[in-house]
């Protein structure tokens, strides 16, 4: 039984990487990644996209808000679909777009992480992270909140999101820190994006003086190094903590 059990995660784990290649494959084939970070692009083509955005506002949330956990399913990294919906939706709604979509998204890359690849992420993880597992599980909220809080300390958010499977965290608490714990980070890079949004709408060229003379730009910007300045004295505190405990 537990032969045919072991057999049946290779295999669903197996038509997992599948998806995952074939998905990788489409995006490069499909879309032409020079254009999509090409500035004149971007600027040719935003009110297009807004006035869209304006006439399929509920679609295009759910749209996104089904990207958003794709993306995390397949692992990508979420600094420019992030900077992205900012763009398009603004600090507000994107914020929740992201919010919901990465928790749901993060949640499930974390149950099938957890399902069928976790004597692989041990192995890879469990004895860098060794001294920090008794520590982690007296409070796992907690300080999983603080680690998505502070961004994860560098760490990246695909890895951020299978790393509790080394602590055996509990689906409830995972969704509870993972939803609280973005807040933050996410809401900072929004704005970014909509900041970005406002500039190109004042602008025709980009420049750097302008550009970081504006609050919709510099005001994110202070915030990311709050948020670092808050991780640094986290990290020192967590890690007096580990040894003395």
């Amino acid at each position: 039984m537990k032969l045919e059990s072991l057999n049946f995660k290779i295999y669903l784990g197996g038509i997992y990487l599948m998806v995952l290649c074939i998905a990788i494959y489409f995006l490069f084939s499909t879309f032409d990644i020079k254009d999509l970070t090409s500035y004149e692009f971007i600027r040719e083509n935003r009110k297009l996209i807004l006035i869209y955005k304006e006439n399929n506002i509920f679609f295009l949330t759910i749209i996104f808000f089904i990207i958003t956990i794709l993306l995390n399913l397949l692992l990508c990294p979420m600094l420019l679909p992030t900077l992205i919906i900012g763009f398009i939706f603004g600090k507000w709604l994107g914020t929740l777009i992201l919010i919901f979509g990465n928790t749901v998204g993060g949640f499930l890359l974390y149950r099938l992480a957890k399902t069928f690849f976790s004597d692989l992420i041990e192995k890879k993880f469990k004895t860098k992270f060794s001294k920090f597992i008794d520590f982690f599980n007296k409070n796992e909220t907690i300080y999983f909140m603080c680690f998505r809080f502070v961004g994860g300390g560098g760490t990246p958010f695909p890895i951020q999101n299978v790393l509790p499977v080394i602590f055996n965290m509990s689906a409830k608490n995972y969704i509870i820190a993972t939803l609280l714990g973005i807040i933050p980070t996410t809401f900072v890079t929004v704005a970014l994006g909509s900041g970005i949004e406002k500039i190109i709408d004042k602008n025709a060229e980009l420049s750097f003086l302008p550009v970081v003379q504006s609050p919709e730009i510099y005001l994110p910007i202070i915030g990311f190094f709050i948020i670092l300045i808050i991780a640094f004295f986290i990290k020192r505190i967590f890690s007096n903590k580990v040894k003395s405990g």
